[in-house]
């Protein structure tokens, strides 16, 4: 890590928990479109090809219940 950043995280540190939350924000915020690169179209892709499987009757599903006991129990 450069020094400057390094600076940068000490100044951050010493901001209230709303600044830096707002700050993590900004940032974020700024690199929505460098993050992306073809997300979008995957999930796109992604989504056809599930409901492709469903209308064929191919795609192996769970109940609620079963997907939300499976949560409960990592969450223990």
């Amino acid at each position: 890590m450069s020094a400057t950043i390094e600076q940068l995280t000490e100044d951050a540190l010493e901001l209230s928990e709303r600044d830096r939350a707002e700050l993590a924000h900004r940032i974020l915020l700024s690199l929505e479109g460098a993050i992306d690169g073809g997300v979008e179209e995957d999930w796109e892709a992604e989504i056809a090809k599930r409901v492709a499987r469903i209308k064929q009757g191919t795609a192996k599903g769970r109940s609620a219940e079963e997907v939300f006991g499976d949560i409960r129990a990592r969450c223990q």
